[in-house]
Order: C-alpha cells, then sequence, then structure tokens
C-alpha cells in the first residue's frame, strides 16, 4: 500500500533565498527570527506562550538540519528519528506567491510573470475599476490601493455597510481581494461578484480574486471570518493532481489547496475554521485514503493570521499547537506511506511590512523504511516528483525525485 500525505505550513519559510535581494528579502526568515525572539523572550504573551520556541516532533523530523540546510542558522535539534528524512528547497518560480509556491510544489514551475497592481492610489487601471462596478452591478468600490486585510476593512468597513460599495485592494502579490459584509452585502453575492472580477482581471494575469467576507456592525467590532474563497488561475499544465486523478487515485484536499488549483484535479474538498480544525480534517482524510491517494493539506493561519500580522507571539504559539498535534498524524503512518512538511514562501513576522518574504522552505518527513538528508533542492518541483515517484507515477516534466535518497524503492 503506497499513500502519500503533504502538509503545508502556510508560510513558514526558513531563510536564505539565493533571489532574495531581488524581492527587497536578503536576510528574511521566518523560522530562524521567530526562534531567535522566543530565546530572548520577545514572543512571551500571558496567558498564550513563554520561553524558546518548543517543537520538538519537528525537530525530530529534521527541521533543525534543514534550517542549517537553507541558511546555516543552527538551532538545537535534539534527536532525529531513524526514519526521518531532512532537506530545504529553492524557488524558481516567479513571484513570492500562494499559487506559484503550491504549484511548483505539486511539480509545476511557474515559469511566466504574474500580473501586479502598483502600489499607487488608485492601484487599479481606470478601465478596470468601471468594468467591476458596470459588470458587477454595484454603485463604486472603496480602497483602491494596497492595503493589509484587516486594516483596510477597520477604515472602510463603516462606509462599505452604508453604501453597499465592496471593498477592493491589493497587494505585493498578484491579487485583487474584496471585502464585503456577509449579511448587509451578502455572502452568495460576494462570491458572484468575485466571479465577474476574476474574468475582468484574466487578461492581466492576476493570479488570484479573493472573496473576503466579514462580519460585525462598527470599525471596533469588524472580523474577517472563515468563508474566504480563492478564485484562481487554472494551471497551464497537468500538476501532479493532475496526474493522479487521471489514473484514477484520490487527492483529497484540506483546507485552501482545492481553490490554488483552480479545483482541478481534486477529488474531495474538506475545510474548516482554524488550523487545528484544520489539523483534525487532515487526520480524517489520512484515516480515509487508500492505496495510491493523496491529502494536500494546507493549514492558512500561520500566514494570514500571524505572518501578515506581524504576530511574532501568535505564530509562535501557532507553531507550537501545530507540533503537539503532529504525533497524532505519525501515529496514523503504515507501511508504505510517506508524510511530507514543507512550506510554500516565507512570511517573517519580524520583517518588514505586511507581505511575503522570498525564502527556501524546509523538506521534512518521515514514513516506515525512509530517512536520510536531501540537501538543498534546486526546485520546489522535487517535492511533487517524489511524492509521484512514491505513489508509482512516471516521472513528470520538472524537478527531480529524491525517492532513492530517501530509501524509496519504485
Amino acid at each position: 500500500m503506497a499513500r502519500a500525505f503533504l502538509f503545508v505550513l502556510d508560510s513558514f519559510g526558513i531563510g536564505g533565498a539565493a533571489d532574495a535581494e531581488r524581492y527587497g528579502d536578503t536576510g528574511s526568515n521566518t523560522f530562524g527570527h521567530i526562534a531567535q525572539a522566543c530565546t530572548e523572550g520577545r514572543a512571551d504573551r500571558e496567558g498564550l506562550r513563554k520561553g524558546p520556541l518548543f517543537v520538538p516532533n519537528m525537530l525530530s523530523l529534521g527541521l533543525g538540519q534543514a534550517a542549517k540546510t537553507a541558511t546555516g542558522f543552527c538551532f538545537d535539534s535534539g534527536g532525529l528519528l531513524a526514519s526521518a528524512f531532512h532537506g530545504a528547497a529553492q524557488e524558481v518560480s516567479s513571484g513570492k506567491d500562494t499559487p506559484s509556491g503550491h504549484w511548483e510544489i505539486a511539480a509545476l514551475p511557474v515559469r511566466f510573470d504574474w500580473g501586479y497592481f502598483p502600489d499607487t492610489v488608485p492601484a487599479f487601471p481606470a478601465e478596470l475599476t468601471e468594468a467591476i462596478i458596470r459588470e458587477g452591478e454595484v454603485p463604486g468600490i472603496l480602497g483602491n490601493c494596497h492595503a493589509p486585510g484587516t486594516e483596510i476593512i477597520e477604515r472602510f468597513g463603516e462606509e462599505h455597510v452604508r453604501t453597499g460599495k465592496p471593498i477592493c485592494y491589493t497587494s505585493v502579490d498578484s491579487v485583487l481581494q474584496i471585502a464585503a459584509h456577509e449579511v448587509h452585502f451578502g455572502l452568495e453575492r460576494l462570491y458572484e461578484f468575485c466571479k465577474v472580477v476574476r474574468r475582468l482581471v484574466d487578461p492581466l494575469n492576476i493570479g488570484r480574486v479573493i472573496a473576503r467576507p466579514f462580519i460585525g456592525e462598527t470599525a471596533a467590532s469588524f472580523e474577517r471570518t472563515h468563508n474566504r474563497r480563492d478564485y484562481s488561475v487554472p494551471p497551464p499544465e497537468p500538476t501532479l493532481l493532475d496526474r493522479l486523478t487521471a489514473r484514477g487515485s484520490r487527492v483529497i484536499a484540506v483546507g485552501k489547496i482545492g481553490d490554488i488549483f483552480a479545483h482541478r484535479g481534486i477529488s474531495e474538498v474538506r475545510k474548516a475554521a482554524g488550523n487545528m480544525a484544520m489539523f483534525d480534517k487532515a487526520l480524517g482524510a489520512m484515516d480515509d485514503a487508500g492505496d495510491g491517494d493523496l491529502v494536500f493539506a494546507n493549514f492558512v493561519d500561520f500566514d494570514t493570521e500571524f505572518g501578515h500580522r506581524r504576530d511574532v507571539a501568535g505564530y509562535a504559539a501557532a507553531l507550537e499547537a501545530f507540533d503537539r498535534r503532529l504525533p497524532e498524524a505519525l501515529a496514523r503512518l503504515k507501511a508504505g506511506d510517506l508524510l511530507i512538511l514543507t512550506a510554500d514562501h516565507g512570511n517573517d513576522p519580524t520583517w518588514h511590512g505586511t507581505d511575503h518574504t522570498r525564502e527556501r522552505i524546509p523538506v521534512i518527513g518521515t514514513g516506515p523504511g525512509f530517512g536520510g538528508d536531501i540537501g538543498l533542492r534546486t526546485t520546489f518541483a522535487d517535492i511533487g516528483e517524489t511524492v509521484a515517484e512514491h505513489l508509482g507515477l512516471a516521472r513528470g516534466r520538472h524537478g527531480t525525485s529524491f525517492y532513492a535518497e530517501i530509501g524509496g524503492h519504485a
């Protein structure tokens, strides 16, 4: 029996990207800087956490060794599981965005350049804004700028409720985000509006349109809900997911994985609110997976709740909470199973701004009979090709499997 489980800790980079300077991110290191802040007492928060970062289970899978491979950063690792393998990977895709990272993990690097909106006010071309208003049948839009999601809802939420104008904003990523009130604007209406905008931004090669619903009645009480929905460009070639479903295997997507791949190559979607509820869904998917199946899970809170909000203590606490649950996943591994933990980009909560950071990612994991050091991989696509070989697929066009290096046998 061969099954694969791919868990993405969204934004948990480990620094050292060779091209970080191009993105203004030289020196960023999500894991390293969180660990350093914890050691120095800068991530202590009463009632939440205190002291050095405590993630013994991820360290037993080689997180410390992966960090050393990526940057030379040394973290007291303790003992390794005999079946653990570890390394780091460098992204070759354009950008430092969610689709780029996930598609490359699924063995399809993004070789083209995404479209972006300038950091100006207004950020959107006038003709696009006019088309959004006309074809979306709204009285106008608010925002039209670069902004963090929670901040722009505080700024424009009350006017949005009063006028019915959706809040449209962007960032350094290839994205157009739309915030609207679940009740006053309507959740289904927001989704339909986003579909219209998705079509309108296609000629601009924008990676994602994201619905950002919220509730509350005043700036002080507005709160984003977990009914977010991403409308992504479909991958331009078959990914690992397409290859698996084409041969009859199941791909169970946990979290926003389905949205990221425009629901292509996805057999089933399981969603929940929050990392711990998502972990429950991932465990259930592990229980249900059969021979040849892949469970692909994204744990988004690291990015949305803590990375973008530059919340070091919150990020550290979330890592520790995830780590405490990890033995539950390890206990479900059977002969023929492969578990990989990785990330899609960085989001260093100590860094300037509120956006993603260009970093290398950890590639750590385990499974009965596996183990070894895979070094520094030159593309995230090596992860996807390793999963492909483990599940008995023919070699794809991108990436090089490290299956033999960890003791696997096709």
